[in-house]
């Protein structure tokens, strides 16, 4: 058995390296998130931000290194994707899965049912404080106006805010966003990084994105991937300075 990491860190990835058919989408990768932190993840097609979320869900082991959660508490390369979402960590993926012929409201709920935590699960009752939640989730992903439209009619920003609530609706710890904006109208873009500063007050938060101006926005520490590894880690503008992510991402 792998014994506890002793870190601060909520989520902790040290020497990570996955290889599929020779190809090592992840090379060493190393790096921290704290509690209550949000961090931007950047980089080029293929630099491994992806196959970093599948490590951290459990979608994929690696072939060696450690990942704990809750300051080394777990080990989430013994856990599956049940058991690491039972533990708070919600992945969005970049395009919306919402249930198209259902309300916003209904989609809430049906995410709120689907906390399979055993206390919730026991406890469940159609109550005053489920509809709290509700509000409250309405509210957070500016979404209370249109509460009883069919998720489908939604526009695209939408879906994907809805989305979120429906994350949200599960209480993780930890908040994994694929590409968020992609696809949405300036106005969409500016408030969701609105939503994911105000989501940020009570949760981590790792976003993944490749639309620059929005993740100056969020105004948090970047992490550039290349190659499987960290390239550079700091401010938008110490990463965006940084002659090596200009050669590889920033200046194509």
């Amino acid at each position: 058995m792998t014994e506890k990491a002793t870190t601060s860190a909520l989520l902790y990835l040290d020497g990570i390296s996955v290889s599929f058919d020779g190809f090592k989408a992840l090379n060493e990768l190393s790096f921290v998130i704290e509690p209550g932190e949000m961090r931007a993840i950047i980089g080029p097609n293929g630099a491994g931000k992806t196959t970093m979320m599948d490590v951290v869900t459990g979608k994929t082991r690696p072939d060696e290194g450690d990942v704990f959660f809750a300051q080394g508490a777990y080990d989430l390369s013994k856990l599956d994707e049940t058991e690491i979402a039972g533990l708070g960590i919600g992945r969005k993926f970049q395009k919306p899965t919402v249930f198209e012929m259902h309300t916003v409201e209904d989609n809430l709920l049906l995410a709120l049912k689907n906390d399979r935590r055993v206390g919730a699960t026991l406890l469940w009752t159609d109550s005053a404080e489920q509809d709290d939640r509700i509000d409250a989730l309405l509210d957070m992903i500016r979404l209370g106006g249109v509460r009883s439209r069919i998720a489908g009619s939604l526009s695209h920003g939408q879906k994907q805010w809805l989305e979120i609530g429906m994350l949200l609706a599960q209480e993780p710890q930890l908040l994994l966003v694929d590409e968020p904006v992609a696809g949405m109208t300036d106005a969409e873009t500016h408030q969701t990084a609105e939503l994911l500063k105000d989501i940020n007050r009570t949760r981590t938060v790792v976003v993944v994105e490749h639309d620059m101006t929005f993740v100056r926005e969020l105004g948090v520490k970047v992490t550039c991937l290349h190659e499987g590894a960290v390239l550079a880690e700091g401010t938008i503008d110490q990463v965006s300075a940084n002659e090596r992510v200009v050669e590889v991402y920033l200046g194509r």
